[in-house]
């Protein structure tokens, strides 16, 4: 339930998918449902009839999520939406011989004053406040495994040859293995949710200058993303969600007529 205290946030979406510039077929997958305070964008890996297909379920199952009431009931209808989206990839995995199908997965929910994060592989959720751009997924990959335990420098990770071998996807196991970050929102927060299409071709300097110069044109933004990717060779499948949150004043309550002054008493 909401209550006074809780702010009202209205939001603003614009979402683009391109099939690159080298791909056969687009495995990517995008959903935008602002009534649920859900966005998300799935890449998928196989191939036709896999990855394509392991995206798309994920996206299929979440569409029917509903408007939740609140918080906990948004996290709990997406994770038992996310469970039988992993049966699924699972199960299709099997029936096409048992090779690897899964789909990355970097999706926000915002409800009731807060987001959280949830995501599997090297799809990302960015936010920028006060013109300062956050990442807030970590890479499911073995490049960042190798970073983080010393292993390589980040002059050598640029350069790996396994960069794109991711460590979590959906899919892959018999159970969703995900990580979740939170926090609360604020007034005119921009979140970019996208695959590594996109990240592929830009450090996080960069996208904070593209989201600061954007503003408020989301639209905008998500042609110019696109476009640089495909113009720097377009590799891959490429997509973009932005999201701004605007918080809403609350409607002032008025009385129609004055009522009387009590007279006498009970």
């Amino acid at each position: 339930m909401t209550d006074s205290a809780t702010p009202i946030y209205r939001f603003v979406t614009a979402s683009r998918t391109d099939i690159g510039c080298v791909r056969k077929i687009n495995e990517d997958s995008l959903l935008a449902l602002p009534d649920a305070g859900l966005w998300l964008v799935a890449d998928g890996m196989g191939g036709h009839a896999a990855g394509d297909f392991a995206s798309q379920t994920i996206v299929s199952q979440m569409e029917t999520i509903g408007v939740p009431t609140g918080a906990v009931d948004l996290h709990a209808r997406f994770a038992q939406r996310l469970a039988q989206a992993n049966r699924l990839i699972f199960d299709h995995a099997r029936e096409l011989g048992g090779g690897t199908i899964g789909s990355t997965l970097a999706a926000l929910m915002v409800q009731q004053g807060h987001f959280a994060c949830i995501w599997s592989g090297d799809s990302r959720v960015y936010r920028l406040r006060g013109g300062v751009l956050t990442r807030c997924t970590r890479d499911h990959t073995e490049v960042r495994t190798l970073l983080e335990n010393g292993t390589i420098t980040p002059e050598e990770a640029e350069n790996w040859p396994r960069k794109n071998v991711i460590t979590k996807a959906i899919g892959v196991t018999a159970e969703p293995d995900c990580e979740m970050a939170e926090g609360p929102l604020a007034d005119g927060d921009t979140f970019l949710i996208c695959s590594d299409g996109l990240t592929e071709y830009f450090q996080d300097e960069a996208l904070e200058r593209q989201m600061v110069d954007a503003g408020r044109d989301l639209e905008g933004l998500c042609d110019r993303l696109i476009a640089h990717a495909l113009a720097s060779g377009g590799k891959d499948n490429v997509s973009v969600v932005a999201v701004r949150c605007r918080q809403e004043p609350w409607p002032q309550m008025q009385a129609d007529g004055v009522f009387p002054e009590f007279v006498g008493s009970l």
